[in-house]
C-alpha cells in the first residue's frame, strides 16, 4: 500500500486519479496537485468513496515542488503536467529520494523539439540514488512501445519493420478543438515528420506522406506521417530496419490547421501586443475550448496500434496489435475523453508495476525496456483490452486517398 502524488490536473491526471482510486489495496492514499486548486478540487469531487487529498504546486518551481514532496512523503511522483516540466519534477525527486514516472517527454518551452536526450542525461544520477524513473507511460509513447516488445517476446525472432498506427475518430461537435494539450498538440502536427530506415533518420516536410487505413470498427481514415517519440527510444533499444509514426486528422481540423498557420497563431515566438510580450500558441489555447471539457460531449472511438513485420523461425511473420477505446465508455467511468483515457489508465498502470516490484530498477527507463507481459494483462484487467492478429498489410502499399 502507497501514497501516490500525481502532478497535473488536466484530462490525463483526471484519469489518473479516476484509476488509481480504483485500486486502494495498491494506492492507499492520493493526492492530486496543479499550479490550478480548483481543477484537482473538481476532480477530487468526482470520486465517491475515496478521499483525495489536494494541493496546489507550481509545477516549474523545484523547490516548491521539494516543500510538498516532503510534506506529503509519497512513495511516488506521477507526472502528468507539461513536458516542459519533467526536468524540474525530476530534479525534485531527485532532492527527495522519490521515484518518478510521466507520459510525455521533455520539451523545451521556445524550440518544439522531441528528444529523450535531456532526460536519458539523468540514468546516472537516477541509478547512484537508487531511485527509478519511467519514461513514456503514456499510450503512444507508452503501450505502443510495449505492444511491440510484447510481440517481439512471443510473435518475433527478429523485427524488420513497425509502422504505429493512432486514430481518432471522436467528434466534439466544435469546428476545431484539440483533445490534449493545444500548444503540444499543435507542435506536434506542424513539426517535419521523421522516420527511421535502414539506420537512419529521413526527415520529410509535415503532412508530407499520408495513406489511408481501413481501421477496425472505424472504417477508412487518411493518416499523415508523423515524427513521435517513442520511435527514438524504440529504435534504440530494439533493432529494426524501419519505424514509422502515422496519425489521423479530419477534414475540419486541417482546414483550421492550415488557417492557423497562415495566420502565424501557432508560433512560439514571443510578439509584442499593445505593450504586452504574448506567444500566439498560447493566445491561440486561451480562445480555444479546454481539452479536459471535451469529455460530455465527445462520441465515437479510437484506435491506437502496431503493425509489425518480421522473422519467425525462419518465416516471415506480421502482426497487428491495437486497442479500440470509446469515448463515451470512458466518460462514463472517469469523465474523460477518450484521449486522456488512453493516456491516463497506462500512467497508472506504469505507476502500479513499479509500485509492485514488478518493473524496478533504479535508472531512468523506457516501458519497452521491461517484461511485457504483467503489463499487457493489466491493460485487459483494467479497461484498455488489446487485439493481437496476423496482418499482412504492408502500409506503402495503400492508397493516398
Amino acid at each position: 500500500m502507497s501514497r501516490v502524488l500525481i502532478i497535473g490536473a488536466g484530462g490525463v491526471g483526471r484519469v489518473v486519479t479516476h484509476k488509481c482510486a480504483q485500486l486502494p489495496t495498491i494506492f492507499s492514499e492520493i493526492w492530486l496537485a496543479s499550479r490550478t486548486l480548483s481543477k484537482c478540487n473538481q476532480i477530487a469531487s468526482e470520486i465517491k468513496g475515496r478521499s483525495i487529498h489536494t494541493a496546489k504546486v507550481d509545477a516549474d518551481d523545484v523547490s516548491e515542488l521539494v516543500t510538498l514532496i516532503r510534506t506529503i512523503e509519497p512513495k511516488m511522483v506521477i507526472n502528468v503536467a507539461l513536458p516542459y516540466q519533467d526536468l524540474s519534477i525530476m530534479d525534485a525527486c531527485l532532492e527527495t529520494g522519490i521515484d518518478y514516472l510521466d507520459t510525455a517527454n521533455y520539451e523545451p518551452r521556445d524550440e518544439a523539439k522531441f528528444e529523450y536526450k535531456w532526460q536519458w542525461a539523468y540514468q546516472q544520477r537516477f541509478k547512484d540514488a537508487g531511485l527509478m524513473a519511467l519514461l513514456g507511460s503514456g499510450f503512444d509513447p507508452g503501450v505502443t512501445n510495449v505492444f511491440i516488445a510484447y510481440a517481439l517476446k512471443h510473435h518475433f525472432d527478429q523485427i524488420d519493420s513497425v509502422d504505429i498506427l493512432d486514430c481518432n475518430a471522436g467528434d466534439h461537435g466544435y469546428p476545431f478543438a484539440t483533445n490534449f494539450n493545444l500548444e503540444i498538440n499543435i507542435r506536434e502536427v506542424t513539426a517535419n515528420g521523421r522516420y527511421f530506415d535502414e539506420g537512419k533518420w529521413i526527415e520529410t516536410q509535415p503532412m508530407e506522406i499520408s495513406r489511408v487505413f481501413d481501421f477496425p470498427e472505424i472504417g477508412p481514415r487518411k493518416m499523415f506521417l508523423l515524427y513521435h517519440e517513442e520511435v527514438e527510444s524504440l529504435t534504440k533499444h530494439i533493432p529494426v530496419r524501419q519505424m514509422r509514426f502515422w496519425m489521423t486528422f479530419g477534414e475540419s481540423y486541417l482546414k483550421h490547421l492550415e488557417v492557423i498557420q497562415n495566420l502565424g497563431l501557432d508560433s512560439i515566438e514571443p510578439m509584442e501586443f499593445q505593450g504586452q510580450q504574448i506567444i500566439p500558441l498560447q493566445f491561440l489555447k486561451a480562445l480555444l475550448p479546454d481539452p479536459a471539457s471535451l469529455g460530455p460531449r465527445t462520441k465515437g472511438k479510437t484506435n491506437i496500434g502496431c503493425i509489425i513485420h518480421g522473422v519467425k523461425d525462419g518465416k516471415p511473420a506480421s502482426r497487428y496489435i491495437y486497442n479500440i477505446c470509446d469515448h463515451e465508455i470512458s466518460y462514463k467511468e472517469t469523465c474523460a475523453q477518450g484521449v486522456s483515457y488512453t493516456t491516463g489508465a497506462p500512467a497508472m498502470i506504469g505507476a502500479k508495476m513499479i509500485l509492485e516490484g514488478k518493473w524496478r530498477q533504479p535508472g531512468v527507463w523506457n516501458m519497452e525496456q521491461f517484461d511485457p507481459d504483467p503489463f499487457m494483462q493489466d491493460l485487459i484487467r483494467y479497461g484498455l483490452p488489446w487485439h493481437d492478429v496476423a496482418c499482412h498489410i504492408d502500409i506503402d502499399d495503400l492508397p493516398v486517398s
